[in-house]
């Protein structure tokens, strides 16, 4: 994202008219507007009480003073990225490409929480790229990358880099990777995706400054979602909160289509409603015991399911 002021400078629209912009930037109600065509970014909220917008969204809006605004209409989605709970569901991200995993040699990365990240890729048809940071700790390499092995495995495309150690090389192969394409940043904490961030988004630090004042009338707060224009083109969403990242809201047959290892294996079950979990003529459970399917995706694909019967509605 290019640094902008966000004052009164540059919003020479009439107060009303109907404009039109990316949502950049959320916290609570609190929406980071960038006009299309460029000028000042604009605070803007929702029109009533219910609020449905998410970072990346197109929106349509209306001025109400030089440097905020109220957002009449939500554009057309390609897709739609949840942050979930058994009680509630909160969109956060919108139109998006692809979902940019960050794992590390060390600290030990879960694997849980790699397979969450896949299921909604699949589930929400963007492409996963698997970024494995910190390839410079030797001694922890070969373990990640075996741990990693039934992901390639899976047909999942793994890029190994050194943010630090190795800065100009892993910016090379990132942005060959992000070049042109809407991509959602997740990574646990201590696996380098603030570094990552400032590596590919010079001003990111200053730049989320900026949308945190703007957002919050001054009051700092890290815990937004934002997105970051990239030099090369397409942009980088950051959302912090990767242990909160639920599937709460999918659906059965949604959920056993998002592991890709499952889905030649569905039309084979004895019984046409079968959960894959203890169902006998089971196809998935069958291929979990002869060794085409690894247990942990199935204890996943279990748990998810276990998850989504829990779901208050």
């Amino acid at each position: 994202m290019n640094r902008r002021a966000t004052k009164a400078a540059g919003s020479a629209k009439a107060p009303g008219a109907t404009l039109h912009g990316v949502v950049i930037a959320a916290h609570g109600r609190h929406y980071l507007v960038a006009p299309d065509g460029g000028g000042a970014h604009l605070q803007c909220f929702p029109r009533g009480k219910k609020s449905e917008v998410a970072v990346g969204d197109r929106v349509e809006y209306q001025s109400t003073s030089a440097d905020q605004g109220v957002i009449v209409a939500i554009g057309e989605r390609r897709n739609l990225l949840y942050r979930s709970d058994q009680f509630k569901s909160k969109l956060f991200a919108a139109n998006l490409d692809q979902l940019l995993i960050v794992l590390a040699t060390e600290p030990h990365f879960s694997e849980d929480l790699l397979g969450r990240a896949l299921v909604a890729a699949e589930a929400n048809d963007l492409k996963p790229l698997i970024v494995l940071n910190k390839i410079d700790v030797q001694a922890a390499l070969p373990l990640a990358r075996q741990r990693l092995e039934r992901y390639r495995a899976l047909g999942y495309t793994v890029l190994e880099v050194s943010v630090k150690g190795r800065p100009e090389e892993a910016r090379a192969v990132l942005a060959e990777h992000l070049h042109g394409h809407q991509t959602i940043l997740l990574g646990q904490s201590g696996m380098g995706k603030s570094t990552l961030v400032n590596l590919l988004i010079p001003d990111a630090e200053a730049a989320t400054r900026e949308i945190s004042t703007a957002l919050n009338s001054g009051r700092h707060t890290t815990t937004f979602t934002r997105l970051y224009s990239l030099p090369e083109g397409g942009a980088l969403i950051d959302s912090p909160g990767f242990q909160e990242f639920g599937l709460y809201h999918l659906t059965e047959g949604k959920l056993e289509r998002a592991f890709p290892e499952f889905r030649p294996l569905l039309a084979h079950c004895r019984f046409y409603n079968c959960h894959h979990l203890h169902e006998p003529g089971c196809a998935i459970l069958e291929a979990v015991d002869d060794g085409r399917i690894a247990p942990e995706r199935q204890a996943l694909y279990a748990q998810l399911m276990h998850e989504i019967s829990q779901v208050v509605r």
